[in-house]
């Protein structure tokens, strides 16, 4: 028969002097009526997420501060939640040096340039087979590939230019327009055959395949810089996080070691590709990796009002 332990002998502590990981120095302060957003920042408890975010706001305030580039990849998403004007102003502000997208964002920008308006219900098109056909969409995208590419410009350069210059209703209101007037790259990453302006005859795989490689090489250039930076991924699962591990290789490859970055994954639920992509792999040697996990409607704006209160 097994004996029971003697629970008398036990050696025990002092909860006084024991090292804790909690305690009141670190807890929340609650909101009231009135209280400036700084106060609020301020207010958040100093633990997991909460601390994580403020560590990313003090690193892209740091790396502006220090002028080292932050650099801002999105998926189309982004821009169908209505924050595009959040990153135009960051882009004035001088908070994003560059921003990277995937074909979709290029046509949800085109189409709010073009008629305001933007995201068919895929749903109800797909039976009759009308999904993806706007015309004007795709018309203008391959049109300004055709004029731009030859001319030397990568993908967003070649349709930035063309909204920038267009007469177009809300050219002003264009993430691609914008940056371009602004001078700050935007480069794009195309998987053919991925979106729906790939489905009009005007398509062109050699003109899209240069556009879009032109700025891989203009990533791989930005990235390579990216020493004391920071790199933010905003709801790309797939695409943004394959093409930024690929320029990581490409600058380290050519003597570029990046061992002082912060990367940071924003999206609403965290997968494979960005935690080992973007957080994970590219910070091994040297840096600081985060996820911010929550709505981008939200957590964007939130982000981008602790910055401008960081910066002063």
């Amino acid at each position: 028969m097994t004996r029971p332990l003697d629970f008398s002998r036990l050696r025990r502590t002092s909860l006084y002097s024991r090292t804790s990981k909690v305690s009141f120095r670190g807890f929340g302060v609650p909101p009231r009526r009135g209280m400036s957003f700084a106060r609020f920042l301020d207010g958040l408890p100093d633990y997991l997420a909460a601390k994580d975010f403020r560590a990313v706001v003090s690193a892209i305030a740091r790396a502006r501060r220090r002028g080292a580039p932050v650099l801002l990849g999105i998926g189309a998403h982004f821009i169908k939640v209505g924050l595009s004007p959040l990153l135009l102003q960051g882009i004035r502000d001088g908070v994003f040096t560059a921003v990277a997208m995937n074909g979709a964002g290029v046509i949800h920008d085109v189409e709010l340039a073009l008629a305001g308006k933007t995201s068919e219900d895929v749903a109800a098109h797909l039976p009759d087979g009308s999904f993806g056909m706007a015309g004007e969409t795709a018309q203008f995208i391959h049109g300004a590939l055709a004029d731009g590419v030859p001319a030397g410009l990568g993908f967003g350069a070649s349709v930035g230019k063309a909204i920038a210059s267009s007469k177009v209703r809300y050219r002003k209101k264009s993430l691609l327009g914008e940056a371009h007037r602004l001078g700050v790259p935007v480069t794009v990453h195309v998987a053919v055959g991925a979106d729906i302006v790939h489905m009009h005859p005007e398509a062109d795989g050699a003109t899209i395949g240069e556009g879009s490689l032109r700025d891989f090489r203009t990533f791989c250039s930005l990235v390579a810089g990216l020493s004391g930076g920071v790199y933010v991924n905003v709801g790309s699962a797939v695409i943004l996080p394959e093409v930024f591990l690929k320029a990581v290789s490409v600058a380290r490859n050519l003597g570029h070691p990046l061992s002082r970055i912060t990367t940071v994954n924003m999206d609403f639920l965290r997968q494979y590709r960005p935690d080992v992509n973007v957080v994970t792999r590219p910070t091994q040697g040297g840096g600081k990796g985060y996820h911010l996990i929550g709505p981008h409607e939200i957590l964007f704006p939130l982000l981008m009002a602790a910055i401008a209160e960081r910066r002063g």
